[in-house]
Parts: structure tokens; C-alpha cells; sequence
């Protein structure tokens, strides 16, 4: 496990500045409570290092699904898929029921905002289905949004449920606007310009792990928003395979000796690194970044504001969270 600070390319000249750190983790793989200990101490690790945010990869807790796509995940009425399913809902973390309060509480105690990968048991959709969801947590502990990932990709869809945009929202924190999105979603233009249209200009890009993921679009996005844009991955091996899940000797076959290597990294509004993709290890990087380059970049370029034509076009967003009831008592 790497722990380090690193200074970013920023001048600081206006003083308006904000610590991140990013945590490139690998989950207690399929173990919600396991994990999330893991994920409060890094908590602890952040603000020891000064950090304000600290920052996880996508479906962190309990873990990526990484079996679908090695054991014909797509075979129906599978019972090695139903097993392994099963164990995956049994291990998702619901809010309303209280999974995530050692995480606020740990907020809350070290007074830094985080933003979390969860498995959701959304309780408004019955309990038994997984969002692949992005839960923004403030440093008073509050949850004060949960983004459930719009469109899973590919494989994902054999075991995620499809979101949708409730969770679309910015906050404010310190000098910045933050807001973020999931992995593959961040490829969608019309959800960033949702984040870009609220005053975005830090965006936090969460992924399961991959250099390949997080190197070029972290720029790309950057460039567009004139924003900071934080990527941060999780790590995922074949030893991170326990003994006691279902099917773990097939699990270990299937397995390759590294599923996800990392790639966490942060760009400027330059679209320059600060902190370049960081593969194969544990690490938490802390940096500090100064708002007065997002003012600068956006001299030349505001997507939202003095760069649009809202009479030529407008984007319209639901917010409303989807369900398949609604009571009138």
C-alpha cells in the first residue's frame, strides 16, 4: 500500500483550494461489512493526510462482478448464476436499513466529504434487485445524493438493474461544484452536460479498475468542462478470491491474475496530469488543487455558460426517482 501527497501543476494564486485524496482499493471481495471497515479506515487515512474528499471506485462495496463474463453469465436458469446472484444481493448495502452508517459516521467524525461505489438495495424497488450506485456523502456525515448508474455496460446488465436521474446533481464543497458519474456513463455526453449545466467543475469518474478505462477520457473530460476531473478505480485479483464464497474454486479457475489494475488518476483543466494513471497497487494519493485554473480555462471555454446557445439547444433532465408504485394513504 502506497500513501503519499503530491502537489499539483495549479499556481496558487487565488487560495481557493480544496485536498482530495483518491483511494485505489481492492474490496474484501463479496464481503459488504468486511469492506466497508476497509473502506473507513482509508476514511481515517485521508484525513490524517488533510484531505477534505476522499474518493473510491465503482460497485466497491462488495465488488465488481467480475465472475459474468468468465462463467456464462448469460445462461438462463443457470444455478451456479442464481447462487452466486443470491450471494451478491444478500451482500448489497442498503441504505435505509442502516449499511452505510459507519461510513457516515466516519464522515462525520474526521469532517471529510466521500464519495463511495456501492451494490444498492434500492428499498423504493422492491430489495432484490442491484443499482450500481455513487454515493455522495458530506462531512457532516448526511447522504446528500445516491446516483444510481443509468445504463449498465455490457455484462453488467445480466446482474445490475438499470438506474435513473435522481441522482444527477451537483454539490458544493469547499470553492468547487463537485458531481460525478459511473465508469462508462462518464462517455455519455447529455449526462455530463447535466453536471456541466449545475455548475460542475470538479467531476469525479468512478470506475471497477483499469488503466485502459481512465486514461484518455479523463483528459478528454478536462478538456470539455474545463474542469478537475478525479478517476478513481478499485483493484481486483485473483487472491482477492476467498475460501468461503460460493463456487470459489471456479471463481479461481475463471479468474485471470489481475481483472482490474488500477489506473486512479486526476487531470487539470488543462487537460494535463497532475496525477497520472497509477496501476497495480493500493494507494492513496492526496493532492491539493486551486479554483483559480478552472477560472482561467474557462476565459476560453464555458460549456454552460458563455459558450451556449440555450435557444439552439436545451437539455432536459427526470430527476424524479423511478418506481413501480406509488400509495396515496
Amino acid at each position: 500500500m502506497a500513501l503519499r501527497s503530491a502537489s499539483t501543476s495549479t499556481k496558487a494564486i487565488s487560495g481557493k483550494t480544496l485536498t482530495i485524496a483518491l483511494g485505489q482499493i481492492a474490496p474484501i471481495w463479496l464481503k459488504r461489512d468486511a469492506t466497508l471497515s476497509k473502506v473507513v479506515d482509508w476514511i481515517g487515512k485521508g484525513a490524517q493526510e488533510g484531505a477534505q474528499l476522499v474518493i473510491f471506485g465503482e460497485a466497491l462495496v462488495p465488488g465488481y462482478p467480475f465472475w459474468v463474463e468468465r462463467t456464462e453469465g448469460a445462461k438462463f436458469e443457470s444455478s451456479l448464476q442464481k447462487t452466486l446472484f443470491a450471494h451478491y444481493v444478500d451482500q448489497g448495502v442498503s441504505i435505509e436499513d442502516g449499511d452505510l452508517d459507519v461510513v457516515r459516521k466516519a464522515a462525520a467524525q474526521h469532517k471529510i466529504a466521500v464519495y463511495l461505489g456501492i451494490m444498492e438495495r434500492a428499498g423504493n424497488r422492491g430489495g432484490h434487485s442491484l443499482y450500481c450506485s455513487m454515493v455522495y456523502i458530506d462531512a457532516t456525515g448526511e447522504v446528500c445524493s445516491v446516483h444510481r448508474k443509468l445504463m449498465p455496460t455490457h455484462e453488467e446488465r445480466l446482474v445490475w438493474a438499470i438506474g435513473d436521474g435522481n441522482g444527477l446533481r451537483t454539490h458544493k464543497l469547499g470553492p468547487f461544484t463537485v458531481g460525478g458519474l459511473n465508469c462508462w456513463e462518464n462517455w455519455l455526453p447529455l449526462a455530463r452536460a447535466a453536471l456541466y449545466g449545475q455548475g460542475e467543475d470538479l467531476h469525479v469518474a468512478i470506475w471497477p479498475g483499469n488503466r485502459r478505462n481512465t486514461e484518455d477520457i479523463t483528459r478528454h473530460i478536462a478538456k470539455e468542462g474545463r474542469s478537475y476531473v478525479a478517476s478513481v478505480s478499485g483493484l481486483m485479483r485473483r487472491d482477492d478470491i476467498g475460501d468461503d464464497l460460493p463456487h470459489a474454486d471456479i471463481l479461481r479457475e475463471t479468474a485471470d491474475d489481475m481483472m482490474a489494475d488500477g489506473g486512479s488518476c486526476l487531470a487539470s483543466p488543462t487537460g494535463e496530469w497532475i496525477l497520472e494513471p497509477e496501476t497495480n497497487t493500493e494507494s492513496l494519493r492526496v493532492t491539493t488543487i486551486d479554483h483559480q485554473l478552472v477560472l482561467e480555462e474557462r476565459h476560453s471555454l464555458d460549456v454552460a455558460g458563455h459558450y451556449s446557445r440555450p435557444d439552439v439547444t436545451r437539455l432536459i433532465v427526470n430527476r424524479k426517482r423511478q418506481t413501480t408504485t406509488e400509495f396515496d394513504d
